[in-house]
């Protein structure tokens, strides 16, 4: 019997890592949306040409079926009839025709990790390849864990715990001095605890069926001198406990962060605010069962259901306002997560969002990204250069930047919108630039109104060159910029033209 994957998303090693520059889109014929794609899928039309069977393919048999109307791919271990898909995929034909007939998994990794691809491609499902890989990709033993951090300087995380007649403690030992409390995400769910360390560039989970039940609040403690990671639980009941519980799936186990997956938690809408005319402020409110703090410059996923199809896509946490006498007092643990959402009418999951009612709920990830809060350490200027809701990942940079950098200079954004009724949090960036005078504002405009006396246009060089002024001569500076996928590539070649170096220069995707 074959075993169909589900509709799960993302797959057991499904995620999307931020990179520079982004991903190419080919513009689709009319009709060849991914609404239209879900319709087709929910036809009844024979999608593999197998009139429902599901086979067991061999590599001969795979390789047959490499042409464009005969296309075959396989994706860890499960073959899909992407022939259909074609006309529908956002990257275009002749991406999908680099993995015809192969084994197009690094491929997929490399381009588009976080694509539903179980369930996008579920009635394109031919089968699965005849052989399995002997070991699960991403399992380490405890031999390869230890050789993979000796390799990379590092030592080999491990856990134990103890115990009080009211609580019990959780140690991870991460022998790193650079873990934090964002560090650590915690879920506990009826007896399911689980407890990811981010370590570099691997994650590592205690995860087990505890043996008695805890009440839902605990507390996390991190001693960072010596990555000491505490996670104190209170019993239910004063009783002493012979072990901690049962071991759940990959637990003691450290997997490279790219292998690890995504793990969601369901999250509730408790407000939504209009910030301008199409961009809404959502605060969502973590389970009472949930450690989460999203790293500066990283984000999550949020996961709806559309038609029986889980759809995703990536978001940035912001703050809840860019001025501290505005914001809110903050909760215990952090127990609110706010996004900046642009509503688009004719869009797939952003009217969806847009009609959720308070109390609803929304599926969450845990944060991905590889933007360190090292890079603003020592900073002299900070220049970040963003388009329309480019400018989320922005909000938190900026904030710490201004209260933790203290070598910090100057900081300035540039921030390229349509029109002034798109400049989200107008007013808070022009009450911060009068209340740090290091902080700079400048605003341009592709298509403003005849009484807007400032900047207009496209990112050109002679923007960024007049825009691009350093505190002083040979100053250590940072420059963030993130927009729409062609607005990040040209401006990424100009800063290069403008001769600021590679490593002075980092790309959120938006």
């Amino acid at each position: 019997m074959l075993n169909v994957p589900s509709q799960s998303f993302p797959g057991p090693s499904s995620q999307q890592r931020v990179a520079s520059g982004g991903r190419s889109k080919v513009p689709l014929k009319q009709g060849r949306s991914l609404m239209d794609w879900i319709r087709m899928t929910k036809s009844g039309k024979d999608l593999t040409g197998l009139k429902g069977r599901l086979i067991e393919v061999t590599e001969e048999e795979l390789k047959k079926h490499n042409k464009k109307d005969d296309c075959w791919i396989c994706i860890r271990g499960f073959v899909y009839n992407v022939s259909p898909y074609m006309e529908y995929h956002p990257g275009g034909e002749d991406e999908l025709m680099r993995a015809a007939g192969s084994d197009g998994t690094d491929l997929f990794d490399q381009v588009h990790r976080w694509v539903n691809y179980e369930s996008m491609l579920k009635e394109c499902l031919v089968g699965r390849m005849a052989v399995k890989p002997a070991v699960p990709k991403g399992l380490l033993s405890k031999t390869q864990v230890t050789d993979t951090l000796t390799k990379e300087g590092l030592n080999s995380p491990s856990y134990d715990w103890f115990q009080t007649d009211s609580s019990v403690t959780i140690v991870i030992y991460t022998k790193q001095k650079d873990i934090s409390l964002d560090s650590v995400i915690v879920d506990h769910q009826g007896d399911s605890f689980r407890a990811e360390t981010i370590i570099k560039d691997y994650s590592y989970l205690v995860h087990i069926a505890l043996s008695h039940e805890v009440e839902e609040d605990f507390s996390v403690r991190v001693v960072e001198n010596v990555g000491k990671i505490e996670i104190i639980l209170k019993k239910k009941e004063h009783t002493s406990w012979k072990c901690l519980g049962l071991p759940l799936e990959r637990h003691n186990l450290l997997t490279p962060k790219k292998d690890a997956g995504l793990y969601y938690r369901k999250c509730q809408l408790v407000s939504k605010e209009d910030v301008t005319h199409d961009t809404k402020l959502f605060c969502l409110m973590l389970p009472p069962c949930t450690h989460l703090q999203v790293p500066i410059g990283q984000h999550v996923y949020l996961k709806v259901t559309i038609t029986g199809t889980e759809i995703v896509k990536p978001y940035t946490p912001v703050s809840y306002s860019l001025l501290s006498e505005f914001q809110k007092p903050v909760p215990p643990n952090n127990k609110y997560i706010y996004f900046l959402i642009k509503i688009y009418p004719a869009g797939l999951l952003t009217p969806k969002l847009d009609h959720l009612q308070i109390g609803d709920f929304v599926s969450v990830s845990g944060p991905e990204g590889n933007f360190k809060k090292s890079k603003l350490q020592e900073l002299e200027d900070l220049f970040l250069v963003a388009a329309g809701t480019g400018f989320t990942p922005m909000v938190k940079i900026l904030n710490y930047a201004l209260s933790n950098v203290l070598s910090l200079r100057k900081l300035k954004l540039m921030f390229f919108n349509k029109t002034e009724d798109d400049i989200i949090w107008r007013s808070q960036l022009e009450k911060l630039a009068c209340k740090d005078k290091r902080f700079d504002v400048e605003y341009i405009l592709s298509a403003p109104t005849s009484e807007w006396n400032g900047k207009q246009g496209q990112i050109s060089p002679a923007l960024l060159s007049e825009f691009l002024k350093r505190s002083v001569e040979n100053s250590r500076v940072l420059l963030c910029i993130c927009g729409p996928t062609p607005f990040t590539e040209q401006g990424i070649e100009l800063l290069h033209d403008l001769c600021f170096s590679k490593e002075e220069i980092y790309s959120f995707t938006a």
